[in-house]
């Protein structure tokens, strides 16, 4: 590897690929990649927050991801104007590539086939969306033969959510398996927010430029476990606060747009939970303001419900600012993105009233339920007898891994990450479905 490149330009592969008067930059190429990856464009067909296939008018995982990216930029463009000393470290291209792969490795069903998957995985290292996404960008999209995607090591270190492995912050298992897969309980299976064991090489790769002191308190871990049991990690990179920041925005105010126009969320729910509060609360807006935001939101003319959305995007956005983290040195991990706590506090309150209102609400507890289900009996019929009933391909790899002496579980639990909602439902229908249709219409997946 060339050793001129700054190391955080560095790839972990050289790929010598000259491209004539190619004049981007590495971030740049990178975005290019991310977008025109087949984990992509899968999350056209992978659930936000409501099920793939109920309305087309919703956002799916994929434009949860292009609308996360305009807003990341548009941070970006506000940290420029507050903060010209840090000018020179913020990049578009890159806050966009962070932006568009921060979910590509979401399993299908959302929530519930990610707690599929980790249950399944739970003597073999656990399952969490995050530590799949580095491992689509490290290892498994086929733009390299090894590599993956072979990103930059700085657009790896923005993925990075929490830069710690599993084992350092998952709780000791303390619930028995469930005796069928129907009496699982979601809330006895929740995923250690971490990248997985295995991976562990990759990302000391990925932190080799930072000094030992830096290195050590950017992977230190809470004192005291979170509600699921797990400890989590304290800390994450300048540009990973900014694609977070990007991300809670979208979901909660662009998921929010989704639920009230298919009728799930009343203003009855909004003025009990956000308008009361806001008043006894702080708030950003003046009690005439956020009447009429409200009003706007829930009126039928569907351009001021565009222009109350587009009002709090706009806020969130414009709130941004920068905090110290005195404990690391390095310019990328000094300093992390956060809002002015008026507008972190209407953040927070969007988040809890999207979460209360629509994600825990029973009719799409429901379809998740049957997701769950549908994950946890594929992943069981492949490794019942995985040379059998795995792709061609996949099964290749399988061998390859148990050969090795390693646990094939892990390579399945890729293999159904993978699928989009629609085709895992199919295949699901092709196992287990006495009357379902023709299995060669999977072919060319398989």
């Amino acid at each position: 590897m060339n050793s001129s490149v700054d190391p955080w330009q560095q790839r972990r592969f050289d790929e010598d690929r000259p491209r004539r008067h190619d004049q981007r930059s590495p971030y740049h190429r990178d975005k290019g990649r991310v977008l025109h990856s087949a984990a992509f464009r899968r999350l056209q067909s992978k659930t936000q927050v409501l099920g793939v296939g109920m309305n087309d008018f919703y956002r799916t995982r994929l434009t949860h991801s292009i609308e996360a990216a305009q807003i990341g930029t548009g941070l970006n463009a506000q940290l420029r104007s507050k903060h010209p000393e840090i000018a020179p470290l913020l990049d578009d291209q890159l806050i966009e590539a962070l932006c568009l792969a921060h979910d590509i490795g979401h399993p299908p069903f959302g929530h519930g086939g990610e707690i599929a998957l980790n249950y399944m995985m739970r003597e073999h290292g656990g399952f969490e969306g995050n530590g799949q996404t580095f491992r689509i960008l490290t290892q498994l999209e086929p733009y390299t033969q090894h590599y993956g995607m072979n990103l930059s090591r700085r657009s790896l270190l923005g993925v990075l959510k929490y830069p710690v492995c599993h084992g350092s912050v998952a709780k000791p298992q303390q619930h028995p398996p469930a005796v069928n897969f129907r009496q699982l309980k979601a809330s006895d299976w929740q995923p250690a927010k971490a990248l997985f064991d295995e991976d562990s090489a990759i990302l000391d790769w990925v932190l080799a430029p930072l000094c030992s002191d830096d290195r050590q308190q950017f992977q230190c871990v809470t004192d005291t476990p979170g509600a699921n049991g797990h400890l989590r990690a304290r800390h994450r990179s300048l540009d990973c606060s900014i694609m977070e920041l990007a991300d809670d925005i979208a979901y909660s105010v662009h998921d929010l747009e989704d639920a009230i126009v298919l009728g799930i969320v009343h203003p009855d729910s909004w003025d009990n939970e956000v308008q009361q509060a806001l008043k006894q609360g702080p708030s950003p807006y003046q009690d005439s303001e956020m009447a009429r935001i409200s009003a706007d939101l829930f009126c039928k003319e569907q351009y001021r419900r565009k222009d109350a959305i587009g009002t709090l995007v706009n806020g969130l956005v414009c709130a941004v600012t920068l905090k110290a983290q005195p404990d690391l040195q390095n310019p990328l991990l000094a300093q992390r993105a956060v809002l002015e706590p008026d507008y972190q506090a209407l953040l927070k309150l969007l988040k809890r009233f999207v979460l209360h209102n629509v994600v825990k609400k029973p009719e799409v507890q429901l379809l998740e339920f049957k997701g769950q289900q549908m994950v946890m009996e594929l992943f069981e019929a492949f490794a019942s007898d995985p040379e059998r009933l795995l792709p061609r391909i996949t099964g290749q790899i399988w061998q390859q891994h148990t050969a090795a002496g390693h646990s094939g579980s892990r390579v399945i639990a890729d293999y159904i990450s993978g699928l989009t909602d629609d085709f895992a439902a199919r295949l699901h229908e092709n196992l287990f479905s006495a009357t379902s249709g023709n299995l060669f219409e999977l072919q060319s997946r398989l």
